[in-house]
């Protein structure tokens, strides 16, 4: 695991064709090479109804970081 980045479409593909495959979190973040809590999130806030599915998943993303206040200093 290195220095911290956000997530993209292709990584969140990746997520998605481990999650179907059978891989658990932990062997998906070892994988994709990020730490297992940022994947737990990640299907937990970019679900939708049918379950997590990428596209649906990097479009929730863009929209909340749109609409995210910016930290101030």
């Amino acid at each position: 695991m290195s220095k911290y980045k956000q997530l993209d479409q292709d990584i969140r593909c990746q997520i998605n064709t481990l999650k179907k495959i059978g891989f658990n979190q932990l062997e998906i973040a070892n994988e994709v090479g990020v730490h297992k809590s940022t994947i737990s999130r990640e299907l937990r806030r970019n679900k939708g109804d049918k379950g997590y599915r990428y596209k649906q998943a990097h479009k929730k993303a863009l929209k909340n970081r749109s609409s995210a206040s910016k930290a101030l200093k």
